[in-house]
Protein backbone atom coordinates (compact mmCIF):
# COMPACT_ATOMS: atom_id res chain seq x y z
CA UNK A 1 0.00 0.00 0.00
CA UNK A 2 2.64 2.21 1.08
CA UNK A 3 4.26 1.99 -2.33
CA UNK A 4 1.12 2.67 -3.98
CA UNK A 5 0.82 5.59 -2.29
CA UNK A 6 4.39 6.66 -2.88
CA UNK A 7 3.91 6.10 -7.10
CA UNK A 8 0.80 7.90 -6.66
CA UNK A 9 2.37 11.28 -5.36
CA UNK A 10 4.90 10.83 -7.40
CA UNK A 11 2.19 11.08 -10.36
CA UNK A 12 0.48 14.12 -9.13
CA UNK A 13 3.94 15.92 -8.39
CA UNK A 14 4.82 15.27 -12.03
CA UNK A 15 1.29 16.09 -13.02
CA UNK A 16 1.55 19.25 -11.53
CA UNK A 17 5.10 20.39 -12.76
CA UNK A 18 4.08 19.37 -16.44
CA UNK A 19 0.99 21.67 -15.94
CA UNK A 20 2.95 24.67 -14.80
CA UNK A 21 5.49 23.90 -16.99
CA UNK A 22 2.98 24.42 -20.00
CA UNK A 23 1.40 27.41 -18.57
CA UNK A 24 4.65 29.18 -18.10
CA UNK A 25 5.54 28.17 -21.81
CA UNK A 26 2.35 29.61 -23.53
CA UNK A 27 2.43 32.83 -21.32
CA UNK A 28 6.42 33.40 -22.06
CA UNK A 29 5.49 33.13 -25.74
CA UNK A 30 2.30 35.27 -25.82
CA UNK A 31 4.46 37.84 -23.87
CA UNK A 32 6.87 37.81 -26.76
CA UNK A 33 4.72 37.63 -29.32
CA UNK A 34 2.12 40.82 -27.84
CA UNK A 35 5.14 42.97 -26.56
CA UNK A 36 7.13 42.19 -29.97
CA UNK A 37 4.17 43.27 -32.48
CA UNK A 38 3.13 46.28 -29.17
CA UNK A 39 6.54 47.67 -29.24
CA UNK A 40 7.30 47.28 -33.41
CA UNK A 41 10.25 45.34 -32.44
CA UNK A 42 12.13 43.84 -29.81
CA UNK A 43 10.20 43.26 -26.67
CA UNK A 44 10.01 45.56 -23.74
CA UNK A 45 9.55 44.59 -19.88
CA UNK A 46 9.53 47.91 -17.14
CA UNK A 47 11.34 50.40 -19.65
CA UNK A 48 14.11 47.53 -20.82
CA UNK A 49 14.49 46.42 -24.24
CA UNK A 50 15.22 42.75 -25.06
CA UNK A 51 17.47 42.15 -27.87
CA UNK A 52 18.78 38.74 -29.62
CA UNK A 53 22.38 38.42 -29.90
CA UNK A 54 23.43 35.77 -32.52
CA UNK A 55 27.26 36.43 -32.78
CA UNK A 56 29.79 35.43 -30.62
CA UNK A 57 31.47 38.89 -30.70
CA UNK A 58 30.73 39.56 -26.91
CA UNK A 59 31.70 35.90 -25.89
CA UNK A 60 32.11 34.83 -23.48
CA UNK A 61 30.31 37.17 -21.47
CA UNK A 62 27.29 37.60 -23.91
CA UNK A 63 27.03 33.72 -25.44
CA UNK A 64 25.31 33.75 -29.18
CA UNK A 65 21.65 33.21 -29.35
CA UNK A 66 21.43 35.24 -25.74
CA UNK A 67 19.12 37.78 -25.17
CA UNK A 68 20.54 40.86 -23.25
CA UNK A 69 18.47 43.72 -21.65
CA UNK A 70 19.39 46.73 -22.86
CA UNK A 71 18.10 50.63 -21.36
CA UNK A 72 17.24 52.66 -24.24
CA UNK A 73 17.48 56.81 -24.03
CA UNK A 74 19.22 58.62 -21.89
CA UNK A 75 22.26 61.26 -23.07
CA UNK A 76 24.26 59.18 -25.61
CA UNK A 77 27.37 61.27 -25.28
CA UNK A 78 27.40 60.28 -21.43
CA UNK A 79 29.67 56.60 -21.92
CA UNK A 80 32.86 56.28 -20.77
CA UNK A 81 35.29 53.37 -21.95
CA UNK A 82 34.51 50.12 -20.84
CA UNK A 83 30.49 50.74 -21.32
CA UNK A 84 28.60 48.24 -23.61
CA UNK A 85 26.28 49.78 -25.92
CA UNK A 86 23.99 48.86 -28.49
CA UNK A 87 24.66 50.97 -31.47
CA UNK A 88 22.97 51.24 -34.65
CA UNK A 89 25.17 50.34 -38.27
CA UNK A 90 24.37 52.07 -41.55
CA UNK A 91 23.28 49.29 -42.81
CA UNK A 92 20.10 49.54 -39.88
CA UNK A 93 21.82 46.41 -38.54
CA UNK A 94 22.60 46.40 -34.57
CA UNK A 95 25.70 45.95 -32.62
CA UNK A 96 26.50 45.22 -29.13
CA UNK A 97 30.24 46.11 -28.16
CA UNK A 98 32.32 47.33 -25.50
CA UNK A 99 33.93 51.20 -25.73
CA UNK A 100 37.82 51.29 -26.40
CA UNK A 101 37.81 55.12 -26.59
CA UNK A 102 35.71 58.14 -26.23
CA UNK A 103 36.78 60.69 -29.24
CA UNK A 104 35.85 64.16 -28.94
CA UNK A 105 35.48 66.06 -32.34
CA UNK A 106 34.07 70.04 -31.76
CA UNK A 107 30.45 69.13 -30.74
CA UNK A 108 30.61 65.68 -31.53
CA UNK A 109 31.09 62.86 -29.59
CA UNK A 110 32.07 59.08 -31.07
CA UNK A 111 32.78 55.99 -29.54
CA UNK A 112 35.68 53.50 -30.63
CA UNK A 113 34.12 49.84 -29.93
CA UNK A 114 35.29 46.14 -30.00
CA UNK A 115 33.84 43.17 -29.45
CA UNK A 116 34.97 41.54 -26.29
CA UNK A 117 35.86 38.19 -28.66
CA UNK A 118 37.06 40.42 -31.79
CA UNK A 119 40.80 40.32 -32.29
CA UNK A 120 40.67 44.24 -33.59
CA UNK A 121 38.51 47.16 -32.95
CA UNK A 122 35.73 47.97 -35.09
CA UNK A 123 36.61 49.57 -38.24
CA UNK A 124 34.38 52.87 -38.06
CA UNK A 125 33.63 54.85 -34.66
CA UNK A 126 30.09 54.85 -33.81
CA UNK A 127 28.35 58.75 -33.43
CA UNK A 128 26.50 59.25 -30.08
CA UNK A 129 23.16 59.52 -31.88
CA UNK A 130 23.82 56.28 -33.55
CA UNK A 131 23.92 54.53 -30.11
CA UNK A 132 20.36 53.24 -29.21
CA UNK A 133 20.76 51.60 -25.39
CA UNK A 134 23.25 50.71 -23.30
CA UNK A 135 23.76 47.19 -21.82
CA UNK A 136 23.22 46.54 -18.37
CA UNK A 137 24.71 43.15 -17.99
CA UNK A 138 21.98 41.33 -18.06
CA UNK A 139 21.50 37.96 -20.41
CA UNK A 140 19.94 34.75 -20.85
CA UNK A 141 22.00 32.16 -22.82
CA UNK A 142 20.23 30.57 -25.59
CA UNK A 143 16.32 32.23 -25.79
CA UNK A 144 17.34 34.51 -28.14
CA UNK A 145 16.84 31.46 -30.73
CA UNK A 146 13.23 31.19 -28.88
CA UNK A 147 11.92 34.70 -29.45
CA UNK A 148 13.66 34.95 -32.86
CA UNK A 149 11.30 31.77 -33.94
CA UNK A 150 8.40 33.05 -31.83
CA UNK A 151 8.29 36.56 -33.94
CA UNK A 152 8.18 34.51 -37.48
CA UNK A 153 4.74 33.56 -38.70
CA UNK A 154 5.46 29.76 -38.43
CA UNK A 155 6.62 30.52 -34.83
CA UNK A 156 3.58 32.14 -33.79
CA UNK A 157 1.67 29.88 -35.21
CA UNK A 158 3.45 26.75 -33.18
CA UNK A 159 3.14 29.14 -30.37
CA UNK A 160 -0.96 28.15 -30.35
CA UNK A 161 0.43 24.05 -29.36
CA UNK A 162 1.34 24.97 -25.69
CA UNK A 163 -2.02 26.02 -25.69
CA UNK A 164 -3.80 23.20 -27.21
CA UNK A 165 -1.34 20.65 -24.82
CA UNK A 166 -2.77 22.77 -21.58
CA UNK A 167 -6.27 22.90 -22.36
CA UNK A 168 -6.45 19.10 -23.49
CA UNK A 169 -4.68 18.17 -20.00
CA UNK A 170 -6.82 20.27 -18.06
CA UNK A 171 -10.21 18.46 -19.93
CA UNK A 172 -8.27 15.10 -19.30
CA UNK A 173 -7.88 15.78 -15.72
CA UNK A 174 -11.09 17.03 -15.18
CA UNK A 175 -12.36 14.40 -16.51
CA UNK A 176 -10.61 11.61 -14.74
CA UNK A 177 -12.02 13.56 -11.24
CA UNK A 178 -15.52 13.45 -12.83
CA UNK A 179 -14.70 9.41 -13.17
CA UNK A 180 -13.75 9.08 -9.87
CA UNK A 181 -16.86 11.26 -8.43
CA UNK A 182 -19.54 9.00 -10.16
CA UNK A 183 -18.93 5.94 -8.37
CA UNK A 184 -18.49 7.30 -4.83
CA UNK A 185 -22.30 8.88 -5.56
CA UNK A 186 -23.40 5.93 -6.89
CA UNK A 187 -22.03 4.22 -3.67
CA UNK A 188 -23.76 7.00 -1.72
CA UNK A 189 -27.14 6.50 -3.39
CA UNK A 190 -27.08 2.53 -3.22
CA UNK A 191 -26.38 2.99 0.54
CA UNK A 192 -29.24 5.46 1.67
CA UNK A 193 -31.44 3.32 -0.81
CA UNK A 194 -30.41 0.05 1.64
CA UNK A 195 -31.11 2.20 4.47
CA UNK A 196 -34.37 3.16 3.43
CA UNK A 197 -35.43 -0.49 2.75
CA UNK A 198 -34.44 -1.66 6.56
CA UNK A 199 -36.58 1.49 7.90
CA UNK A 200 -39.66 0.83 5.70
CA UNK A 201 -39.13 -2.74 6.73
Amino acid sequence: MSQKKTSRKILKWLNHIATTLLFVVLISMLFIVISSKASGGEPEIFGYQLKTVLSGSMEPDIQTGSIIAVKPGGDMTRFQEGDVITYMEEDQKLVTHRITEVIHSGDNVMYRTKGDNNDAVDAEPVLSENVVAEYKGFTIPYIGYIINFAQSQNGAFLLLIPGFLLLGYSAFIIWKAIREIEPANKGKTKSNEDQESLSSS
